[in-house]
Formats: structure tokens, sequence, C-alpha cells
């Protein structure tokens, strides 16, 4: 693997109960200049990240104990708002949408080690820096870039950070209409994303948590892209 670019700097948390996958993972984070925490268990995972609080994790779906999906579940109530990204040898539709509505990224056995790097840059290079003090609202829909609180009226919200951050950009641009590939420019960086579909699956999972109780606020616009704004009537 060659170390082109600038030496990489931050923490992660690699689970994966493979020793041969851990032991390349580790060696070539830790080459570009990652320090690299491993667990083979989610019980250890959880545990390492309460106690060392890792910049991003790189997460294998099929766990001895439980499987990543659920280890993420987890972290996301204890209050981890780090970027997963998931590793599996499960390539079908299902998996990738699962893993993408609780986590970021998505990665398939057998995979290139520096595709793994390419992806964790762009996962630990897109993260929101929080600014104290800004909540963005719109009717009764509010998000707090500070402590990334995300309310719909009373109802608290929970989202991955990528759904934050689609959301925030929503926000931020509320009543216009923004197209799917200003979308992927803006929120992916660089539309670093090979996954088909992403926005619209992302668009998807949104709906879920924000409009599921309420009027819709989040509209689709065929042929042009989607808009934050108040349902007709």
């Amino acid at each position: 693997m060659n170390n082109t670019g600038e030496r990489a700097s931050g923490t992660l948390l690699v689970v994966d109960d493979e020793p041969g996958i851990r032991e390349l993972l580790t060696l070539g984070l830790r080459f570009v200049g990652y320090e690299v925490l491993t667990a083979d268990r989610a019980d250890q995972a959880l545990a390492t990240a309460r106690r060392r609080r890792p910049d991003a994790l790189v997460v294998d779906v099929m766990l001895p104990d439980v499987d990543g999906f659920e280890l993420t579940r987890r972290l996301r109530e204890e209050g981890t708002r780090a970027p997963v990204l998931f590793l599996s040898a499960r390539a079908d539709t299902t998996d990738k949408i699962t893993g993408l509505s609780l986590g970021d990224d998505y990665v398939t056995k057998p995979f290139s080690l520096e595709e793994v790097v390419a992806r964790i840059r762009n996962l630990l290079n897109r993260q929101p820096v929080p600014v104290v003090g800004t909540t963005l609202r719109f009717h009764d829909l509010q998000l707090d870039v500070a402590t990334l609180d995300v309310r719909r009226g009373d109802r608290p919200i929970r989202l991955s950070p990528t759904e934050f951050r689609l959301l925030r950009y929503l926000m931020r641009n509320a009543g216009r209409v923004v197209s799917k590939a200003r979308i992927v420019e803006d929120v992916w960086e660089c539309g670093f994303s090979r996954q088909p579909n992403i926005v619209e699956s992302y668009i998807s999972f949104l709906r879920r948590k924000v409009d599921r109780e309420d009027p819709p606020l989040i509209h689709t616009l065929r042929g042009m892209g989607y808009s934050l704004r108040l349902p007709p009537g």
C-alpha cells in the first residue's frame, strides 16, 4: 500500500472477529497515521468506545455475540456520534440499506485496503463542525448544530451523522428545490459514494423519522429534486 498524501490523524476502532482482517486493517490504518484500537466482540467494542471515544469505527456486520447493526444501535443510544463504516461479506440490498440507515458507509468483502482508507478519510473530513448557539428552525422542526439535538415539536429524533448532515442541508435551503447532484456534492463531498440511489435512500430514512407522526415537510419534486417546505393547504 502506497502512503501518498498528508498523514492521517485520529483514533479508529476496528471491530471484527477475524484475526486476519483485524491485523490487515490495523497495519494499514496505522501506516497512514491513525491510532487503531481493536475489538473482536460487540461487548468489548462497547467498553472500548465508552473508554476511548474513537473518531470513527470500522464494524464487521457478522460478530459472534450480536451483529454489527445492533452494536451500532447501542452505540447511538449511548450517544456515540462517530461515523461508522460497515464491512460485510453480504452484498444484498437489504443489508446495505440497513447499514446506511444506521451508519455512514458500507463496504463488501473482499475489499481493497486503499478503498477503506479513502472512505474513512472521507467520513472524517466531512464531520460537522459545531457552531455554539446555532439552532436551525423550520415550522415545528429544529436542529441544534452545537448539541446535535433534533426535534419535531416535543418529539426527539435520533439521526445518524449522515442523516444529520442531510437534514441540516435541507433546513439551510428550506423552501428551495435542491437537486440530487447538488446534494451528493454538498453532503457527501466530491460525490464520494458509489452506492446507487444513495440520496433516495437517505431521504427515505429521514422521512421515516422526521415525518413519521406529523404532516410531511420533506417533499419530492419529480425530475427536479427535493425541498423542505410546508404541506399544501
